[in-house]
């Protein structure tokens, strides 16, 4: 997944670019969304201008030691994603780590450099119509946000629409996922059985009496 990830980066995230690159003194953080059946992935790419370089190193390298650290990169990892909002029908997700890469200072010193975070979460209970909206809090002050979604492989999964604020620190994708009942759908029926199944074992005890006082 994350090489399908990165393969479709390049040309579903170009619809929400700029006509220009971002600028020196921005903090681009682009994110890419992949839907599936029983869980969302996300791939988040940060690429600081050099002019705010100096204020993400020192959020990340703790230390000051000019060096990002794997354990660094761990805890500005989860720093990320704790800055990052993913619900689905209403119900909140807890999205996990999945994998980190991380550049060299002296790439992301010159504006060459990208760090890459992806991210999974597990869905709720299917339902047939779903809403997933994500947001993006990181580094607000600084950061310019992109945000996209990559067209589901499974064709049970059609997309509807997707909108964004102007930020695009917000942004919400509708979609159909095919092949499952909604639990409205799913309490009724349930209900209605239990009311048959009422019935019947109603029905065969009283026949069951009238027997009895047959044989009786």
């Amino acid at each position: 997944m994350t090489i399908r990830l990165a393969a479709a980066a390049a040309i579903l995230l170009s619809i929400g670019m700029p006509a220009t690159a971002h600028r020196l003194d921005e903090y681009l953080q682009a994110t890419l969304i992949s839907v599936e059946k029983n869980r969302v992935q996300m791939q988040v790419r940060l690429t600081p201008g050099v002019a705010v370089f100096p204020i993400v190193l020192a959020i990340i390298d703790t230390n000051a030691d000019g060096v990002i650290s794997e354990s660094e990169q761990g805890v500005y990892a989860e720093r990320v994603v704790r800055d990052l909002s993913v619900t689905v029908d209403g119900d909140r997700l807890r999205p996990r780590l999945v994998s980190t890469k991380f550049p060299g200072t002296g790439e992301i010193k010159e504006g060459r450099g990208e760090i890459q975070l992806e991210f999974s979460a597990d869905l709720p209970r299917h339902r047939p119509n779903r809403r997933l909206i994500f947001e993006n809090h990181h580094q607000s002050r600084i950061a310019a946000y992109l945000v996209n979604f990559l067209v589901p492989r499974d064709p049970d999964i059609r997309f509807i629409a997707q909108n964004r604020n102007d930020s695009q620190s917000l942004y919400q994708l509708d979609y159909v996922q095919a092949g499952v009942r909604s639990d409205a759908l799913s309490l009724a029926w349930w209900s209605g059985a239990r009311g048959w199944l009422g019935t019947a074992a109603l029905l065969l005890f009283a026949r069951l009496a009238l027997l009895w006082r047959q044989r009786a």
